[in-house]
């Protein structure tokens, strides 16, 4: 940070006053955010009647199956295609999180699955790598993440007309920096990286019957992924230039 954007330096009397100003907008804030998921809930729910298929640790599975026994399912949609050989660093980032809280969310009649289109094989090795223990679902060969829009198809990419984030793409003309960036990263060009796309869903299961209740993309991604949470509270914020993360096991061979 830029010692011209240093805020002031003022007493205690002169921070207090405006950090109660500032409490005003947060609590506004958090009422908007108790709004908003309200509205969520609310969402009319679509049925899903396709039959979809997955691979798990403990074998093949349906959509009904990875419920394990409660009504809400959550996904999120990692970045890890069949040609990557390391997962999305930035889905990385957002999946450290998961161990920590799925456990919790299990109890609350809430289970929490990562669903990408690697082979189960390679999402083993990498989960092993991360350390990570959070249920993992490989989706090779199914229509589920084409048909919640976080896959297309290279014809797809050339010709446009595809919908990522409710919207429909421009045919694709090259990677930006970031992009580039992460699919070196990823063991993959950039091209193939991004026809991947992360997002998660909401299902809940009733009465035997699945139905898609939510789904968000992009920026809407931003509440899951931890580490933006407290750099938003720290004097300098995000405070980004360009792309700095990396896996969480990669951080010390860079320093070497």
């Amino acid at each position: 940070m830029n010692k011209e954007k240093i805020p002031k330096v003022a007493s205690r009397e002169e921070w207090l006053h405006a950090r109660k100003e500032l409490l005003e907008a947060e609590k506004e804030l958090t009422r908007r955010s108790d709004e908003l998921a309200r509205r969520r809930q609310e969402l009319p729910w679509v049925r899903i009647d396709k039959e979809y298929r997955f691979e798990t640790d403990e074998g093949n599975a349906s959509l009904k199956d990875l419920f394990r026994g409660r009504s809400q399912l959550l996904v999120y949609h990692f970045m890890f295609g069949p040609d990557y050989t390391a997962g999305c660093p930035s889905c990385s980032a957002i999946a450290d999180g998961f161990n920590g809280f799925v456990i919790h969310l299990a109890n609350h009649d809430v289970m929490l699955w990562a669903v990408s289109r690697a082979r189960l094989a390679k999402l083993q090795a990498y989960k092993r790598r991360m350390g990570w223990t959070f249920p993992w679902a490989s989706s090779f060969g199914s229509d589920f993440n084409a048909d919640l829009n976080v896959w297309f198809t290279e014809q797809q990419q050339r010709e446009g007309g595809f919908e990522y984030n409710y919207e429909l793409e421009e045919p694709w003309e090259g990677a930006g920096e970031g992009a580039t960036t992460f699919a070196a990263m990823s063991g993959t060009d950039p091209a193939t990286y991004v026809r991947e796309r992360p997002g998660m869903s909401a299902l809940a299961l009733e009465d035997g019957v699945v139905y898609h209740t939510y789904s968000t993309y992009a920026r809407g991604l931003d509440a899951l992924w931890g580490m933006y949470q407290w750099l938003d509270r720290a004097p300098k914020g995000r405070n980004e230039t360009g792309v700095w993360w990396r896996r969480h096991d990669e951080y010390e061979r860079a320093e070497r």
